[in-house]
């Protein structure tokens, strides 16, 4: 499976949020998942870094427009780079090519990223895969969102998002998922 993170880049080695992501890496890596993420600091550098350490693949989409915005380049646990000249087509690569998304802490992209990946499901444009939201910031973010335009957004919809306190719990989310369609696979055969 390929699992997309998506996170802030201000988080940085020994504060909760890195510890966190890298939590979240390390699970993904130790079960074999292939981690996608944006590939440069923060977030994307502690789910990159704790998949590597556990044996896992990790895959950086990256960008140009994003490195002359901000001057970096792919974090050292990158084993393989997903190149795009724009922002638009690395973003569409990480929402687009992944089985699960998982989104921690961030800013205004990250935002973008759950918004796109969310809009995508609810419209059919990618295969149904499982959104998992880690922390209480999400939570309360989305709640007041769907309380105040509780009419825009029907239940169904808003079953497309999982929310998990942890990476440990949205890890146990997505290995449901995995059963559920293993399950169903197995039925129709």
């Amino acid at each position: 499976m390929k699992i997309s993170v998506f996170g802030g880049a201000s988080p940085e080695a020994g504060s909760d949020a890195y510890q966190q992501a890298y939590q979240l890496g390390r699970l993904l890596g130790s079960a074999g998942m292939t981690v996608l993420t944006g590939g440069y600091q923060g977030t994307m550098e502690a789910a990159s870094r704790g998949a590597s350490e556990a044996g896992g693949h990790v895959i950086g989409v990256t960008s140009e427009a994003i490195e002359t915005y901000r001057p970096t380049q792919p974090n050292e646990w990158v084993d393989e780079e997903w190149r795009f000249m724009g922002f638009k087509e690395r973003l569409n690569t990480l929402v687009e090519d992944c089985d699960a998304a998982f989104a921690l802490p961030g800013g205004i992209g990250t935002l973008l990223e759950i918004c796109l990946t969310w809009n995508q499901l609810v419209i059919n444009s990618i295969s149904p895969k499982p959104l998992i939201l880690i922390g209480d910031e999400w939570r309360k973010v989305l709640e007041t969102f769907l309380n105040e335009l509780e009419d825009y957004v029907p239940p169904k919809n808003r079953e497309m998002i999982s929310f998990a306190p942890d990476p440990e719990t949205g890890f146990d989310i997505l290995i449901k998922f995995q059963e559920e369609q293993s399950n169903k696979n197995q039925d129709k055969q």
